[in-house]
């Protein structure tokens, strides 16, 4: 299936709370977004072998459960889901700290730099504030620069702290960047 690239100018898309009914097309950004953003920099037997179906399994199974996560998808008309953002408390030894974190945040490759990013860090940014969080954290792949870009301008920097993600068996380094909130107005 070939895809046509969407107009930088494209209208800002809808962003709204995740249903079950939207875990498939999740799992399809997930997937395809990993494949792009993540070729070259962890194994690619890992990328290949990535499963739609087995993840929307997987999806339905993390909504399902009563938890702390807000999941939020971008639509647009015509292709419908065209991206995902996952946050909620911080996580660090088994703990949730007042802290949130962006667990996810993808997109469909076709749709990078169309505002679709930009529009789910909004939407997750000012979530987390109306929620309370002073700050938000999230784990980047050392190496993905075009991710990082991304994250520096939405606010975001690095703090010094680093960790491996182990992929199959390789260590693939992530580092963490922390961005201050603002709290709501008038709170």
């Amino acid at each position: 299936m070939t895809s046509r690239p969407v107009p930088a100018h494209a209208p800002r898309p809808l962003i709204r709370d995740m249903t079950i009914d939207d875990c498939e097309a999740v799992a399809r950004v997930r997937v395809r977004g990993w494949q792009s953003a993540y070729a070259g920099l962890m194994p690619q037997a890992h990328l290949d072998a990535m499963d739609v179906a087995a993840d929307a399994e997987r999806r339905r199974g993390f909504f399902t459960e009563a938890g702390a996560v807000v999941n939020v998808v971008a639509e647009r008309p015509g292709p419908g889901v065209v991206g995902w953002a996952a946050y909620g408390p911080y996580r660090e030894d088994g703990r949730r700290l007042a802290r949130g974190e962006v667990y996810a945040i993808y997109v469909l490759p076709e749709q990078t730099g169309t505002g679709v990013g930009r529009a789910l860090m909004a939407e997750v940014l000012t979530r987390a504030a109306a929620a309370g969080h002073p700050d938000v954290a999230l784990w980047v792949l050392k190496e993905n620069a075009p991710a990082r870009r991304f994250y520096e301008r939405a606010g975001f920097r690095p703090d010094g702290a680093e960790e491996p993600f182990d992929v199959d068996g390789v260590a693939v380094p992530e580092v963490r960047y922390v961005r201050p909130l603002s709290p709501p107005a008038g709170g």
